[in-house]
């Protein structure tokens, strides 16, 4: 169970310490503006200041914590994480996008400012991201910084979460096989928190063998994170999610849960948490916060 795999800390209590600690970063990053400029950068606090699970700078925190990264380092580079994190979420839910009216619980951006507002506060929040990487405080290296800023570039661009979501807008994503599916959740849901664990491995010096291994587990647990979504996306409610449901069912989209059926999907998901888990034996004792991770993400309700 949770515990167990986490060790003598509740991964629970653990996750929301670390949440909070994000949040706090976030908030001291974007302080409020004066004048005209004050609107968008309310709405980028709207965004990155609501909670959430923060899984993503979590994994970043963890997975520097395994090779004894300063605590300061890992949160800034966690927050530049959830920072890219948020802007896909507020850009995702505009009208051109999923049109969705609710996240995390809350009106989406572009309802509680406007959509010309969630736009740029999007963009805000995606140049800030490599702001904060690009700041000696991330790291003292700045021949790390430089691999940070590649490593969320590369994730986040049209190699990554933006040409997985291309692909997901594209008449072509009603069709796709079970490998399609895969490679379109690779690359929207997975490259990022593929990235969260690398960035800790850059930020400690870690070498080949440590960042394969981190990589490995990440896009592991990416995929059995996306196939929860779709099955929590059918078995929930709005109210229970934060957020609408249903979406892809009634725009005809292919799903992990519509090839597979509620039961392989199930089983697909502790497959993969069980294949990830194996990537951290090198590690030891050290990463049993991370398999608890893993464990959480196909356990969790919401």
């Amino acid at each position: 169970m949770l515990a167990e795999r986490a060790g003598a800390d509740d991964l629970l209590d653990r996750m929301a310490r670390r949440a909070e600690a994000v949040t706090q970063r976030l908030d001291a990053l974007l302080p409020p503006a004066d004048g005209p400029r004050g609107r968008v950068v309310a709405a980028m606090r709207d965004s990155a200041l609501s909670g959430g699970k923060r899984l993503r700078p979590f994994l970043t925190i963890e997975c520097a914590a395994l090779f004894d990264v300063a605590p300061e380092q890992a949160l800034d580079c966690a927050a530049a994480i959830e920072m890219m994190h948020c802007y896909s979420l507020i850009h995702d839910d505009l009208p051109a996008m999923d049109d969705s009216d609710l996240r995390r619980g809350r009106p989406t951006v572009h309802k509680s400012f406007d959509e010309a507002t969630a736009i740029l506060a999007g963009d805000g929040l995606l140049t800030e991201a490599f702001a904060v990487l690009a700041d000696p405080r991330c790291h003292p290296d700045p021949d790390v910084r430089v691999a940070l800023i590649a490593g969320l570039a590369a994730a986040s661009g049209a190699a990554g979460m933006v040409g997985g979501q291309m692909i997901d807008l594209s008449p072509e994503r009603a069709n796709l096989d079970l490998d399609g599916i895969t490679r379109l959740q690779s690359l929207k849901t997975g490259a990022l928190i593929t990235f969260s664990c690398d960035a800790g491995a850059i930020l400690g010096g870690a070498d080949a063998a440590a960042r394969s291994a981190l990589q490995t587990y990440a896009r592991d647990l990416g995929l059995a994170f996306q196939i929860v979504d779709d099955l929590l996306d059918s078995e929930s409610t709005p109210e229970e999610l934060g957020k609408p449901t249903g979406q892809d069912d009634a725009a005809g989209k292919a799903t992990f849960l519509g090839l597979l059926g509620a039961e392989a999907a199930r089983t697909k998901a502790q497959e993969l948490v069980m294949r990830a888990c194996a990537q951290l034996e090198i590690f030891g004792k050290k990463a049993e916060v991370l398999k608890g991770t893993a464990q959480f993400v196909v356990e969790r309700r919401s």
